[in-house]
């Protein structure tokens, strides 16, 4: 059975977002986009309509309102994201379909940041950054999650601030770099290796067991 897709609230803003729920999912992936991207960001669709064609539910949704996305500083504004992804955990478990299911988050570029913000406040299973800004989260500690960092190995400076972010985050963090890959992953297969690991990360993590394997090197 092909993966249902639905329009849903979030939180006590009512933020508007997409549920797409597998068949049984065996789990549920928080998408959190970067700056001047929104719950329609294709690179992320991607991800998830793939995550959900392996058994997991996915929500993507925007983290501002219209209001809100017409400032520029706001999708600057990490303290700001984070609670709107905490909202949306806490919204997550309160809704029937989705609340037994382990949470995973998905950021890219800031809302990577975000994500290992909300990861701190609220527990969940697994995190995977794509072409993230971890500085951006402030003083890092060990993560709070298991952490998968995936970056392209073209993406010199987001890769030297994701090395530096592995040293603190510590032995729950792992990073992957896609080989020939830019910050947007645009080259051909980068986004299917992100995929890749994506799927194996959250696999691994999620309550029941799973045998893929992640690709890519790691450091």
């Amino acid at each position: 059975m092909l993966p249902s897709q639905s329009g849903v609230e979030v939180g006590p803003l009512s933020l508007l977002g997409d549920v797409i729920t597998p068949n049984r999912p065996r789990g549920l992936v928080i998408f959190a986009h970067g700056s001047g991207s929104s719950r329609f960001s294709p690179r992320n669709r991607k991800v998830a309509f793939a995550l959900a064609a392996k058994g997991v539910a996915t929500l993507l949704f925007d983290l501002l309102n219209a209001d809100e996305a017409a400032f520029r500083a706001n999708v600057f504004d990490v303290a700001l994201l984070t609670s709107r992804l905490v909202e949306a955990i806490d919204w997550a478990r309160e809704t029937q379909r989705l609340g037994g299911l382990d949470i995973g988050l998905f950021g890219s570029s800031t809302g990577a940041a975000a994500a290992l913000c909300a990861a701190a406040r609220r527990p969940v299973a697994a995190v995977v950054s794509r072409g993230g800004r971890p500085d951006l989260a402030g003083a890092l500690g060990p993560a709070a999650a298991p952490t998968l960092l995936i970056v392209g190995s073209r993406d010199v400076e987001v890769l030297a601030l994701n090395r530096a972010a592995l040293r603190q985050l510590g032995p729950a963090a792992h990073l992957a770099i896609v080989d020939g890959a830019s910050h947007l992953f645009e080259e051909p297969g980068a986004l299917d290796e992100v995929i890749g690991l994506s799927q194996a990360w959250f696999s691994h993590h999620f309550a029941a067991p799973a045998s893929n394997q992640l690709k890519g090197r790691s450091v």
